[in-house]
């Protein structure tokens, strides 16, 4: 046996019991992807100014709610989520609560690359944390984050014990933080059905304050949910929430868990605020009435370098525009002319904002060029039908580049996919500051538009080129 059979052997020896991904495969390869040092240098400056535009995002929002900006920003946010959901969001005692795990999907192109979308509740925190793992023992490569770096980071949010919940819905990433949950150390992290989870003093069964409507939305007793002291002499249960908002009508202890935080007995993150995870963040970036409010937030220099990389984004939003606007960068008076787009018009990515089970893992998205004229039109119907409850977006597409990673094939040969990337890089807010602690790199075949994890993709870290 080789070298290169000994490294994939030693990658296969090394997977966890309890697996990574239910029900998941991918291809295996024996080196990580390679980002030269300009790279590894803008993705460490990626993420102080993520950090500062989650920050700008949520600003604006309260800002809206309270009347020192347009209302219009918050009615686009809080589009078809629950009253009572929308109310707990907005308590002052989560104001300044932010999303302690950054992820921006980033597809490498030839100019840079682009992001393609903001994850505030990734998967793949387990997964990177094994791959950096057992990459790290072969002594090769400078990975990112190093051998311990997600294991580490995770730690530094939740604190030195918490628990992390996992709903059904996510059920596929349950045995990746199982794994986290080991090499953390015993008793550190602990993984829950988040169904069935309770605090001590907040029990599910008493909870009863969750109803679900005809129409599928969660209703809670909003007069349950009172802040009120802790005057609990020990610390505030530490959680971590792995499921979506959309998610809260299938969780009998949400109420329960949500009340523990109104109290201030417990402390979770991501926090209770759907608003901070939809996807139009990136077309109220765009916008020219907002332009001012993001130079201030961000600074001058940090807005343009976000300019750069995030795609240029629509809200599909069908209100009647007068006679002599155009929408900027479509030229086009209504969204219903985009069905007449041609195939050339049509590099366009159509997806769901948010707050719906569709809008996560690609399953809402339409690339325009490679639907049919029919597929298209069916699309931008049924988005500008669902805009009253479900917002989606329009945003410009960009190719990722080609790019070289060995892999192992079916006949266990060692062969190179001429492939495109997306590249996940892990920030971890600790004491206010994104540190950069790992990257995922997914290689998808050269045909597929759309790049996530599939059985015919290789999945690896990132390491940085020496020298």
């Amino acid at each position: 046996m080789d070298a290169t059979h000994e490294r994939i052997a030693a990658i296969r020896a090394a997977f966890p019991a309890e697996g990574l991904f239910a029900d998941k495969d991918w291809l295996l390869s024996p080196e990580p992807f390679v980002i030269d040092a300009k790279l590894a240098e803008q993705l460490d400056k990626l993420g102080h100014r993520l950090n500062l535009f989650n920050r700008a995002c949520n600003e604006l929002y309260q800002r809206s709610v309270s009347g020192k900006q347009p209302a219009w920003i918050a009615d686009y946010l809080d589009r078809g989520k629950p009253a009572e959901l929308v109310e707990f969001s907005r308590r002052k005692q989560f104001r300044a609560d932010l999303p302690r795990v950054i992820r921006p999907d980033l597809v490498l192109t030839e100019e840079g690359f682009t992001i393609a979308e903001l994850d505030t509740v990734p998967g793949g925190i387990g997964l990177t944390a094994w791959l950096n793992a057992t990459y790290a023992s072969f002594g090769t490569h400078d990975l990112l984050g190093g051998a311990n770096g997600m294991v580490e980071g995770f730690r530094a949010i939740v604190g030195e014990s918490a628990d992390i919940l996992v709903s059904k819905e996510a059920a596929t990433y349950r045995p990746e933080m199982q794994y986290l949950s080991r090499v953390a150390g015993d008793g550190v992290l602990r993984v829950h059905e988040a169904e069935t989870f309770s605090i001590p003093g907040h029990p599910v069964a008493a909870a009863g304050n969750t109803t679900l409507e005809s129409d599928g939305v969660l209703r809670l007793r909003s007069a349950t949910l009172h802040s009120a002291q802790n005057d609990s002499k020990g610390e505030a249960v530490s959680l971590y929430r792995f499921f979506e908002h959309f998610d809260l009508p299938n969780i009998p202890s949400a109420p329960a868990i949500m009340q523990a935080v109104a109290e201030g007995t417990a402390r979770i993150t991501p926090p209770f605020k759907p608003y901070l995870e939809e996807k139009l963040w990136f077309a109220l970036f765009w916008l020219r009435p907002l332009r001012e409010f993001w130079r201030r937030e961000l600074s001058e220099q940090h807005f343009l370098e976000l300019q750069k990389v995030i795609p240029y984004t629509w809200i599909l939003d069908p209100q009647t525009l007068p006679q002599h606007a155009v929408i900027p960068g479509l030229e086009i008076q209504s969204f219903e002319e985009l069905k007449h787009f041609s195939q050339k018009q049509r590099e366009l990515i159509l997806k769901i904002s948010g707050f719906h089970e569709t809008a996560w893992g690609s399953r809402s998205v339409v690339l325009g060029s490679d639907a049919s004229q029919h597929e298209w039109q069916e699309a931008i119907s049924e988005a500008l039908a669902e805009f009253p409850q479900h917002p989606y977006i329009l945003q410009r597409f960009h190719k990722g580049r080609l790019v070289d990673q060995r892999f192992l094939n079916a006949a266990g040969q060692i062969e190179t996919m001429r492939g495109r990337v997306r590249l996940c890089p892990y920030y971890f807010v600790i004491d206010g500051k994104a540190a950069l602690r790992g990257g995922l790199a997914t290689v998808c075949p050269p045909d597929k538009k759309l790049l996530h994890g599939m059985k015919d993709a290789i999945m690896v870290p990132t390491a940085v080129a020496a020298g």
